[in-house]
């Protein structure tokens, strides 16, 4: 079973360990990223996510095909939330089981170091001052900076 979404459901930790639970796994890791209350020092009330679907989920599609290569025997899943998250709601879920412990979770961090890299979804944090988008400038304003 292969699970690699993008939805505005809230997501399920325990479909994703069903997709890569399996007897010849010895080892399975799991790691949820959560909206946290805070960024760089700054109050976070709310989250927007917003994905390039398709794209993404083709992306994650590939991702894991690469770490399936590099690592024996692991089995991959992602779930990405879009939407408005609230503080606490779970955004991602990445699970991965292999024969052994190691390489489950060698696999699972770098399953998720790469959605962030590589995955079109972006993040717009609400907080005190109003909302802000994560991760990105804009080139008239860094232009207007160094004027």
């Amino acid at each position: 079973m292969t699970l690699f979404e993008v939805r505005e459901a809230p997501l399920s930790a325990d479909e994703a360990l069903a997709a890569v639970r399996r007897p010849e796994a010895g080892g399975i890791a799991l790691f949820l990223g959560t909206v946290r209350d805070h960024n760089d020092d700054r109050p976070v009330t709310l989250l927007e996510y917003e994905a390039y679907v398709p794209m993404a989920q083709k992306e994650m599609r590939a991702i894991a095909a690469e770490i399936e290569s590099e690592i024996d025997g692991v089995r991959l899943a992602v779930l990405h939330r879009v939407g408005r998250l609230e503080v606490g709601n779970t955004a991602v879920v990445c699970a991965a089981s292999a024969p052994h412990r190691a390489e489950a979770f060698r696999a699972c961090q770098a399953l998720i170091d790469r959605i962030k890299e590589r995955v079109p979804v972006w993040k717009r944090e609400h907080g005190p001052d109003g909302p802000y988008w994560v991760g990105w400038e804009d080139a008239r304003c860094v232009a207007h900076d160094h004027e």
